[in-house]
């Protein structure tokens, strides 16, 4: 019993990881304040299901789940090329609820409130993933890719240049660089990511509903980020891991289920003060929060 709620933290961990990974590239190491974070998430979940109750294989619906969030963090880049600072924030925090608007709406598509239920559970070239070991197997699979693949960036010169623009805007476009292509290029790739997250999420709980994707998702994803750090990796894995399984061991508290979820929240924001309070970079945060 416990050994299969110890597996379910551990895949609730891993698709948190890929999305605060990938918010950490625009947050971090390129400066985007990007609160539109869950929409993108929820893009996946949402894209990954209404293909493969369409009868797509899931491979191709991944893939094309990713494809997707690319594309909207192509055209939130776009759309928000002139703006800066609380000005993105507030632009994608705005398309996060154009988003969920749309899943609560298009009922055609995605029904709505009624949320997609039997989702199917992966087939990978033949692999059937039926039980939740092998699940967990797939999702640290995909987090040691996209581990790698933003540690091979953020260690790059094409890195070296995203935290250039991050720092000084100005003087990378004095320098003849294109800042808003790298702007396009860091906002695309940080979208595929969350929405393959999105699609892990998906067909892991095999149904999904507007309910998933909050406001409050928005502010753990973030706080988790700026917990471990901004532009740090390892940070975000550690408080990533941190802040979930302390906040679900306030289910062993002697405490009356209706206080569970309260009590949860109000030590988890503590525990987020505290940390700000005495590391106001984080646990292994390279940059100030400003």
């Amino acid at each position: 019993m416990f050994a299969n709620y110890l597996i379910h933290i551990l895949i609730t961990v891993g698709y948190y990881l890929i999305l605060v990974l990938s918010l950490n590239l625009t947050l971090g190491y390129s400066g985007i304040l990007n609160l539109g974070h869950v929409a993108f998430f929820a893009v996946g979940a949402y894209t990954s299901a209404i293909l493969t109750k369409s009868g797509l294989p899931f491979v191709a619906s991944f893939l094309l789940a990713g494809l997707m969030g690319g594309v909207f963090g192509f055209f939130v880049a776009l759309f928000t090329k002139r703006l800066k600072g609380d000005y993105i924030a507030l632009a994608t925090l705005g398309f996060s609820f154009v988003v969920l608007s749309f899943i609560n709406n298009l009922r055609f598509l995605t029904r709505g409130p009624y949320g997609i239920a039997g989702i199917e559970k992966p087939n990978i070239f033949g692999w059937q993933i039926h039980s939740n070991v092998g699940y967990l197997v797939f999702v640290s699979v995909m987090v040691l890719l996209c581990f790698l693949l933003l540690y091979r960036i953020v260690h790059s010169r094409y890195g070296s240049l995203l935290q250039a623009a991050r720092d000084d805007e100005i003087g990378l476009s004095a320098l003849g660089k294109n800042v808003f292509r790298l702007r396009v290029q860091v906002m695309a790739l940080s979208g595929a990511l969350a929405s393959i997250a999105g699609s892990i999420f998906a067909h892991y709980i095999t149904y999904i509903h507007p309910s998933n994707f909050f406001l409050s998702d928005i502010i753990l994803i973030v706080s988790m980020v700026i917990v471990g750090g901004l532009a740090s990796l390892r940070g975000s894995v550690l408080a990533t891991f941190s802040l979930i399984f302390f906040t679900e061991s306030v289910r062993f508290l002697p405490l009356p289920p209706g206080i569970v979820g309260p009590a949860r929240l109000i030590i988890y924001a503590l525990l987020l003060l505290l940390i700000l309070l005495y590391k106001p970079r984080g646990l292994f945060g390279k940059i100030d929060l400003q």
